[in-house]
């Protein structure tokens, strides 16, 4: 996979947004400074200057229907995963794409698709990794950064040509869906089975739940512990920490 560095940006998702006439799928541009990054539910990402990995990676996932997508997702969490274990830190995926060393979040994941019928005909997935970064001053409630775990700092280049080379294996997995899921479901936080306590913003009310499954449109089902299985898109069900 190419691997593009560039100095300095709003978002790595919205420069390769910007400048994707010029670029060839697929490959990874990442920033040394993202001033505006962006997470989940329109989130600021913290990130102090040179010290992380904000990358965003720019695919052509032929063959991935949109009504399939998630697909993606669990292609480039597992990815991360790969990477960090590379690294000597053992991580999980938290429904839906964030990536969790315990109960701390190390890595937000960003996947914005563009879809022409029934093809989406892009893909540009941001992914952002506490690399350096030991004092987090946002109001960010559990971050945690490579270093902080292993005690060791990494050189960024370097960093960004592992995560290309794992999120390009990875990809080419999207073509064995059931067996990219199944690892993606074994790589979940809290999808040992047991009941934690949730937020069901539908019902505004907490519930005790355990994870039953999640479908390839990304749709995560819960069981709780009356045995009702209730199914929630992305921003409807909270994980209570």
């Amino acid at each position: 996979m190419n691997i593009i560095e560039i100095q300095q940006t709003d978002s790595t998702n919205s420069w390769v947004a910007r400048n994707s006439d010029g670029l060839e799928p697929p490959c990874l541009i990442y920033a040394a400074e993202q001033t505006a990054g962006r997470g989940q539910r329109g989130n600021y990402w913290e990130s102090e200057p040179g010290m992380n990995l904000t990358a965003s990676a720019f695919l052509h996932p032929a063959g991935v229907e949109p009504r399939e997508q998630f697909v993606i997702s669990e292609a480039i969490a597992l990815a991360v995963v790969d990477f960090l274990s590379k690294l000597g830190v053992e991580a999980t995926v938290k429904w839906p794409n964030d990536i969790y060393a315990g109960d701390k979040k190390i890595c937000g994941i960003l996947i914005e698709h563009s879809i022409f019928g029934r093809e989406i005909t892009r893909t540009i997935a941001g992914i952002g990794v506490n690399i350096n970064q030991t004092d987090f001053v946002s109001n960010a409630p559990n971050p945690v950064s490579v270093k902080q775990i292993t005690g060791k700092e990494h050189f960024i280049p370097e960093m960004a040509s592992m995560l290309g080379d794992a999120v390009e294996i990875r990809m080419a997995q999207t073509a064995m869906p059931d067996k990219l899921h199944d690892e993606f479901m074994h790589s979940l936080w809290r999808g040992d089975g047991a009941m934690y306590t949730f937020f069901d913003r539908i019902a505004n009310k907490r519930i005790e739940a355990r994870i039953k499954s999640i479908a390839p449109d990304g749709i995560l089902s819960l069981e709780t512990t009356g045995g009702d299985v209730r199914n929630y898109a992305f921003k409807e069900v909270e994980f209570i920490l």
